[in-house]
């Protein structure tokens, strides 16, 4: 393993970590407020904003549900920046679908909880995973 002080630092790469919270029985006690679709479109908005100010940066989407919580996106690994709101779109809605299927299988009474904890750790792993990785690593702030 290379040393920390051996390692490239840049202020040109970066990573973005987002996490978005589909449970439904958060966004139904919030809809009044603010929808989940226009949550959605603002946070497709600011990730496209992001990979078009620095191509170098990594954008990766957790998502967290009811029951699981899933990567769905990661710029690193796609190969078209240029249908990123449909791509992430579908994954999304792939990921709600298994999700409410996991859900109906629990038939769960009472209050929702989401698995944020989950994907704050996946989230985590993944950092130190580029980190450790790759010759180009963001300066850390």
């Amino acid at each position: 393993m290379t040393p920390v002080s051996a390692k490239l630092y840049t202020d040109d790469v970066s990573l973005l970590m987002v996490l978005i919270d589909t449970n439904p029985f958060f966004w139904n006690s919030v809809k009044s407020t603010l929808p989940f679709s226009k949550f959605l479109s603002h946070v497709l908005a600011f990730l496209n904003a992001i990979v078009l100010l620095n191509q170098l940066s990594q954008v990766v989407v957790i998502a967290t549900g009811y029951n699981t919580c899933d990567y769905i996106f990661d710029s690193s690994t796609s190969e078209g920046q240029t249908q990123l709101a449909e791509y992430l779109l579908q994954k999304l809605e792939e990921f709600v679908n298994k999700d409410e299927s996991l859900c109906r299988e629990d038939s769960v009474d009472g209050p929702g909880f989401s698995l944020l904890s989950g994907s704050l750790s996946m989230a985590l792993c993944y950092i130190q995973r580029v980190f450790r990785s790759g010759p180009l690593h963001p300066h850390p702030r």
